[in-house]
C-alpha cells in the first residue's frame, strides 16, 4: 500500500525540472515490477543507508504499468529505471534517449520451463507440443533460437498467450511449456506446489548471454554525480548482502514484510549469485555480441555506437 501511494503521488507531482534538479540529492528510481528480490541490491542500500552516506535521498517506486518506468525517465518524470537489457535495445532502436550506467541481474533469468513429468524431456521433444508465453517479441526469439539447436522452427509448435499466468497454464496442463519463466520464481513455485519443473537456459541452447536487470538514466542526465554516487552505494550493499546473506535476508523482509514466505527465501537464495558484484561495469564486447544478436533477429533495424546508450560512469 505504501508503494502505490508513493506511486500515486509521484505521478502526481513529479515535474521534468524537478527530476533534473542536481541541488539535492534527491533521486527516484521507478523499478521494473513490485519490489521482489530482483532488487536486493537496491533495498539493501536503502534499509542500510549507504545511499544516506553518499549524500543521497532514494525512493524506489513500483510501477502500475511494469513497461512505463523507462518511458517516464526518458520524458524526464524520474531520474532511474530498472529495465531489461533485451527491452533496452528495442527502447534504444524505438528512439527513447537512454543510457544503461550500472547492472543489477548480470545473468538471463529467462528460461523454458516444462513439468517434470510431462511429456517433454528434451529440446527435441518440443515438436508438436504447446508453448505458453505472455509477451511476444523478445520471447518468441529466445524460442525460435532455441529450437533451431534441435533442427526445429516455431511451426514445430503451437504457440498460446497465458497472459502471466505461466505456472498456472502449465500445471494445469492447458500448454506443455513456457517461454519467459524465471529461473529464480517459477521453477521455485512450481516446486513449492508440488510439480517440479524442468528448465532450458537460453544462454546454453544458441541465445547470446545478456544481463537481465540494468539501470537507466535519461542521456542528459549520465554526468550527474549523483549517478556515479548511487552505483558506488550499490557496490557496497551488493558485496555486503553477498558477505551476509541471512543478515541481509533479515533486512530485506524487516522492510517488506508481505515477502516472507517460502517462494520469496527461495527466490533470494537462487538470485543472489546472479546479482552484478560490479555493478557499474560495462562489457563492451558482451553488449555489441547481443545488439548484433537482436539486429539478427529482426527485433532493431541496427546497431547504434555502444558508446550512445551504455556506458561506464566516471
Amino acid at each position: 500500500m505504501r508503494l502505490v501511494f508513493a506511486l500515486l503521488a509521484f505521478l502526481t507531482f513529479i515535474q521534468p525540472a524537478t527530476a533534473a534538479d542536481d541541488s539535492n540529492g534527491k533521486l527516484t528510481v521507478l523499478l521494473d515490477w513490485f519490489v521482489n528480490p530482483d532488487h536486493a541490491a537496491l533495498v539493501v542500500a536503502k534499509e542500510r543507508g549507504l545511499f544516506e552516506e553518499a549524500g543521497l535521498d532514494v525512493e524506489l517506486i513500483a510501477p502500475a504499468d511494469p513497461s512505463a518506468p523507462p518511458r517516464l525517465v526518458a520524458a524526464g518524470q524520474g531520474d532511474i529505471a530498472v529495465t531489461y537489457e533485451p527491452q533496452l535495445h528495442m527502447q534504444i532502436g524505438e528512439g527513447l534517449p537512454l543510457t544503461r550506467f550500472a547492472t543489477l541481474v548480470e545473468t538471463p533469468l529467462n528460461t523454458l520451463v516444462v513439468l517434470r513429468d510431462g511429456p517433454v524431456k528434451s529440446l527435441a521433444d518440443m515438436k508438436g507440443h504447446t508453448v505458453g508465453f505472455s509477451v511476444g517479441g523478445f520471447e518468441d526469439v529466445l524460442l525460435k533460437t532455441m529450437l533451431k539447436q534441435e533442427n526445429l522452427s516455431l511451426d514445430d509448435i503451437t504457440l498460446v498467450n497465458v497472459n502471466f499466468a505461466l505456472s498456472q497454464s502449465l500445471v494445469a496442463g492447458k500448454v506443455d511449456a513456457v517461454i519467459g519463466a524465471f529461473r529464480n520464481f517459477e521453477l521455485n513455485q512450481l516446486d513449492i506446489e508440488g510439480h517440479p519443473g524442468i528448465a532450458f537456459y537460453p544462454e546454453e541452447h544458441g541465445v547470446p548471454v545478456y544481463d537481465e536487470l540494468v539501470l537507466v538514466a535519461k542521456n542528459d542526465r549520465v554526468d550527474d554525480p549523483k549517478l556515479r554516487r548511487f552505483v558506488d552505494a550499490l557496490e557496497k550493499a551488493t558485496l555486503w548482502l553477498t558477505n551476509h546473506p541471512d543478515e541481509a535476508w533479515a533486512l530485506f523482509i524487516k522492510s517488506h514484510g508481505d515477502l516472507d514466505d517460502e517462494l520469496n527465501k527461495r527466490a533470494w537464495d537462487d538470485t543472489l549469485p546472479r546479482l552484478a558484484k560490479r555493478p557499474g561495469a560495462l562489457d563492451r564486447y558482451r553488449y555489441e555480441r547481443f545488439a548484433e544478436f537482436m539486429k539478427e533477429s529482426g527485433l532493431i533495424k541496427q546497431v547504434p555506437p555502444l558508446d550512445s546508450y551504455a556506458v561506464e560512469l566516471k
